[in-house]
């Protein structure tokens, strides 16, 4: 059985330096994102776009999300597999190439490294990234390959 749930997301450019759009270099590229009982979210384009390298951009929240879906899916399996995880810190990174006719990310590839508690599960939970993979909504939604390079440790 199949459920449908939306997502609304308010944007609003808060750019216009006076003269709007009247060239690619008389406006800002700033702008707000706004989630309905959530805080507001500065956002802007990566500085290569013009934008402002303070605040984070639409390719910066595309990988957070994913590496952001995966750990939310990573923790739910390891909780129903028994395994404690007590830190999971992941260094993610995305590959955005760029052509005369637009561009496209190529890959992303999540970096996680997770501390558990019990040396005799660390190749089921490094295993589990697989598995949270292929739950993961975001991962799934992508046209480009998603790869894991993980790291367990035990405290």
């Amino acid at each position: 059985m199949s459920q449908n749930h939306e997502f609304h997301s308010a944007i609003r450019w808060t750019g216009n330096k006076g003269e709007g759009t009247k060239d690619y270099t008389s406006y800002e590229r700033s702008h707000t994102i706004s989630i309905k009982n959530k805080a507001d979210i500065l956002a802007s384009s990566d500085p290569v776009f013009k934008g402002d390298g303070t605040k984070p951009n639409p390719e910066d929240f595309l990988v957070s999300a994913i590496a952001s879906c995966h750990m939310l899916w990573f923790l739910h399996l390891c909780a129903d597999n028994g395994i404690i995880v007590m830190d999971y810190v992941d260094n993610a990174s995305g590959i955005l190439t760029l052509k005369p006719e637009g561009g496209a990310f190529t890959e992303v590839t999540l970096r996680p490294t997770v501390t558990i508690t019990r040396a005799d599960q660390i190749d089921l939970a490094n295993a589990l990234h697989e598995a949270a993979n292929k739950k993961c909504f975001i991962a799934n939604s992508c046209n480009f390959p998603v790869h894991h390079i993980a790291n367990c440790i035990v405290i």
